[in-house]
């Protein structure tokens, strides 16, 4: 199987957004050399939206329901490796849950925050994907040692959790399609009124491709390689970690002590911005089998 993989250029990118010291080829970014570079600020206008949502949210969370699921949630990342070793369910049974497994404790918290409408809170305190909103973001989560220890104790090694903070950083053009429901133009979108909050498309659409891959493997099991497994693998541990980062940052609304104002609007911002990406990258990687990636035909 195959880590997050970082180009020269992607850390260069990374470097100018955040504007530290030049990365040279071959260098090798770390989040430790990232924190002692990157200006730490406390951003009012992040506050304030995290202030928002916690007032909106008060009293509606089930931190109980929210903790066990996460924990149960850590657990299926463990099994990540396990699940790649198999990679194609055996049978026609097994297709319903090798891969759908994983995402089981997120549609319990997914449930659960829809019915407190913690998406809608989120739609109406947040802004659309801005350049300056993605870069306040970035900054935060790097700074924040809660938020980054909490990615290393889920399994994400130095490179992957640098990768995730690329994710965020250095993907304005994708980020920017995705905009917030309200922003929607009735003549793009027809019954613009049914279309789910940003944030709940996000989250939702991580779980959806997940569950999808039990079946799709099995149905294109011939054409499968390995190659498609381990990008793949990359892609469902980047989705799972956003979609982890997002719950935690609800359970911590929860708490009287823990993350920030600030901090919790870096969170959810990165959570999603991290499964909007991967939800891209594993249609690319996955389920969109090109002639080139294919396996060969037993005829050839």
């Amino acid at each position: 199987m195959t880590t997050a993989q970082i180009t020269d250029e992607a850390q260069r990118q990374l470097a100018r957004t955040l504007d530290v010291d030049e990365v040279r080829d071959g260098d090798q970014l770390t989040i430790e050399r990232l924190r002692d570079e990157v200006e730490r600020t406390d951003d009012p206008e992040f506050a304030s939206m995290g202030e928002s949502i916690r007032s909106d949210l008060s009293g509606k969370l089930d931190a109980e329901l929210l903790e066990t699921q996460l924990e149960e949630l850590s657990r299926q990342l463990e099994r990540l490796p396990e699940v790649r070793e198999q990679g194609i369910p055996e049978g026609e049974t097994e297709a319903e849950v090798l891969y759908r497994e994983l995402a089981e404790p997120g549609w319990e918290i997914y449930d659960h925050l829809v019915d407190v409408d913690f998406f809608e809170s989120l739609e109406a305190n947040l802004p659309r994907f801005t350049p300056e909103h993605i870069e306040g973001t970035a900054h935060e989560l790097i700074a924040t040692d809660e938020l980054t220890a909490e990615l290393e104790a889920l399994g994400f090694d130095e490179q992957e959790r640098i990768a995730l903070v690329m994710d965020v950083t250095n993907n304005n053009d994708r980020l920017a399609r995705w905009v917030p429901t309200k922003e929607i133009p009735a003549e793009v979108e027809f019954g613009v009124e049914h279309v789910p909050p940003l944030h709940q498309r996000a989250a939702g659409g991580t779980l959806l491709w997940v569950d999808a891959l039990d079946v799709h493997l099995w149905q294109n099991r011939v054409l499968v390689t390995d190659e498609i497994l381990d990008d793949g693998y990359w892609d469902i541990k980047a989705l799972l970690g956003g979609f982890h980062l997002l719950a935690q940052a609800a359970l911590d609304i929860t708490r009287e002590e823990g993350l920030t104002d600030s901090q919790l609007t870096a969170a959810i911002t990165a959570g999603a911005a991290i499964m909007i990406v991967n939800q891209e990258e594993i249609c690319k990687n996955m389920f969109w089998i090109t002639e080139e990636m294919r396996a060969p035909s037993e005829a050839r």
